[in-house]
């Protein structure tokens, strides 16, 4: 049996709501696996919500570039905000979207060999970090393309914390824009329900009829009760299905349809999503300095 460590613990907790000893059951049940724990607080009805929450804290800025009818989104990374927010480092960031957005390069091995004022991308990183004394990393990059019927909707949020790019067919760029705020406040994951992947519904509607089972409904109106929540689980991680957040009484799609144009596409970076960020405890390390 695998050993449940107490960070584990917390990490569950924070992702559904639940108290710490069923987070630690369901972590014992599954030994340790996070995703089997929380879809096992689902289907007993104690989880609150099976938040994914993988955006762990991490420091930088994200930028979107355009040229022509390419656009690059970039991030690049830092150890404090306090970096993220000195003038050097966020010209080198607005520096590197610009080459990647000119040259879009196949691969981040070839990104980092762009030529960047006197050197390389690579080169300008490195010297940065050596002038400012913390680790400068450019993590990611995606190259999005266009047509020339389309338009690019750019929004950053909190100085470049979440940037997204939202590519429509036909409309404007005020209404893209748009739809890129709603995108960074609600983090969808699809453009369209018909964009989820058969293993997440299938997945999904498994979950849920083991938590409607679970609550005792009769047998013959679980598969109703069943395509119901699944019908509610597409409208909240699609995009065209959901509550546009500048206009409630309509959805995203609609919105944009009323400006003539239709979704196409989005992209969407929030600095430090999926990074770990290390937790030193300072208690133990001073009473293993102490033991020593």
């Amino acid at each position: 049996m695998a050993k449940i460590s107490a960070a584990q613990v917390k990490e569950l907790r924070e992702k559904t709501g639940v108290g710490m000893m069923d987070a630690k059951k369901a972590l014992v049940a599954t030994d340790g696996d996070m995703a089997k724990a929380i879809d096992e607080l689902r289907e007993k009805g104690i989880a609150k919500a099976a938040k994914k929450s993988d955006r762990i804290a991490a420091e930088g800025l994200a930028e979107i570039a355009f040229k022509g009818n390419h656009a690059a989104l970039v991030e690049v990374n830092s150890e404090t905000d306090f970096v993220a927010s000195n003038s050097d480092f966020t010209s080198l960031v607005e520096k590197i979207a610009a080459a990647v957005a000119e040259k879009q390069p196949a691969d981040m091995a070839a990104a980092l060999k762009l030529p960047l004022n006197d050197g390389t991308i690579e080169s300008e990183v490195t010297n940065l970090t050596a002038v400012i004394g913390e680790k400068i990393s450019f993590r990611r990059f995606k190259i999005v393309e266009k047509t020339d019927s389309q338009v690019f909707g750019k929004y950053l949020h909190n100085g470049g914390q979440i940037a997204v790019l939202v590519t429509l067919e036909g409309a404007d760029e005020t209404t893209a824009k748009d739809v890129a705020m709603h995108v960074a406040a609600i983090n969808p994951q699809y453009v369209t329900r018909d964009d989820v992947p058969s293993d997440v519904l299938n997945h999904e509607k498994e979950v849920l009829t083991e938590e409607t089972k679970n609550e005792g409904k009769p047998e013959k109106i679980v598969p109703k009760i069943v395509e119901g929540r699944l019908n509610k689980f597409l409208s909240e991680i699609s995009l065209a299905d959901q509550e546009f957040v500048k206009d409630p009484d309509q959805t995203v799609a609609q919105y944009v349809a009323s400006k003539g144009g239709k979704l196409v596409s989005f992209a969407r970076f929030e600095v430090g999503e999926g990074i770990e960020k290390r937790e030193d405890n300072f208690v133990d390390e001073v009473m293993s300095q102490i033991k020593d």
